[in-house]
């Protein structure tokens, strides 16, 4: 990976690890679904009046939007609401990266190489080790809740890699859209009435969680991350996700002034020795996505 694109893997991870505080402020009034429906509606509007739909079949752009949008945040709040403890959703949910590695080898015969696989699995045992510091029983159906949300964000990725190299911004507009009426529909089938009342007197948090989720989690964050899936394969970019719970925790640390402890910095050391191994792994492997199964040529990049 070239140094601006580490620098921009970077940057997601801090963003996501942040959004972790806006998540937990958001679901203090308002319920998952119905906060999750909001992320990707003002996501979408007004910005779809103004960019064209991605250059790819729409059954992609409405299957990316679903898998991220129900599969991943729908599942990952509603569990969080039900229980589970947001920093330990955000170690859990990076078991994403396997999940990813391994649906990119079955479905678009992306063999990672053993440098690659080796880094993930010390990345792994970081993410452990922090988890089993940070100690703590979790609720069995929201722990499951998050580890189905992992394998909605592992299904998005593969779905990105399939359209290939297109323009990211519009990809996420678009697939905003196509997940937001569904998202409402669930939130007043599952949530009923309350989801609506709580939108009638929203609070500051309420509405700066929305916000956040919108525009840079959503829009800057996964737009970066997806053109990073295109470029690279994908042993090589999950990795980087496995810094998102230290940098959650950093955040709740600075934002919310939760304790930080040892195993969370022997724990982000071993994810970052576990991310270098797999950029090591990953330099002969080339930078262009569009060379390898399941993406598309360069012709087709917007």
């Amino acid at each position: 990976m070239t140094l601006r694109d580490v620098l921009a893997a970077l940057l997601v991870v801090t963003i996501l690890g942040l959004a972790f505080v806006a998540i937990k402020a958001g679901l203090e009034t308002v319920p998952p679904l119905m906060l999750c429906a909001l992320r990707f509606a003002f996501a979408a509007v007004p910005a779809a009046f103004v960019i064209r739909p991605p250059r790819a079949p729409g059954v992609l752009v409405a299957a990316f939007g679903l898998a991220l949008g129900i599969g991943q945040f729908g599942l990952l709040l509603s569990g969080i609401r039900l229980g589970m403890p947001a920093g330990l959703s955000s170690l859990l949910i990076q078991i994403q990266a396997p999940f990813t590695v391994a649906l990119a080898w079955a479905v678009l015969e992306e063999r990672p190489r053993v440098l690659q696989v080796l880094g993930g699995a010390v990345a792994l045992l970081g993410v452990v080790a922090v988890a089993l510091g940070r100690g703590g029983a979790a609720p069995l159906g929201p722990l499951l809740m998050v580890v189905g949300a992992a394998l909605g964000w592992a299904s998005a990725n593969i779905i990105v890699k399939r359209i290939g190299r297109v323009d990211m911004l519009a990809l996420m507009v678009w697939g905003s859209l196509a997940t937001a009426p569904p998202l409402f529909i669930l939130s007043l089938i599952v949530e009923g009435p309350a989801a609506l009342t709580a939108l009638t007197h929203p609070s500051w948090a309420a509405i700066g969680s929305v916000v956040f989720q919108a525009y840079p989690t959503t829009l800057l964050a996964f737009g970066l991350w997806n053109r990073l899936l295109t470029r690279y394969p994908a042993a090589t970019v999950t990795p980087f996700a496995l810094l998102v719970p230290v940098a959650g925790i950093l955040s709740t640390h600075v934002v919310l002034g939760e304790p930080l402890s040892a195993d969370i910095l022997a724990g982000g050391g071993l994810i970052l020795m576990g991310i270098a191994l797999s950029l090591r792994g990953g330099r002969r492997s080339g930078s262009d996505g569009a060379s390898r199964p399941g993406t598309a040529p360069p012709a087709q990049a917007a």
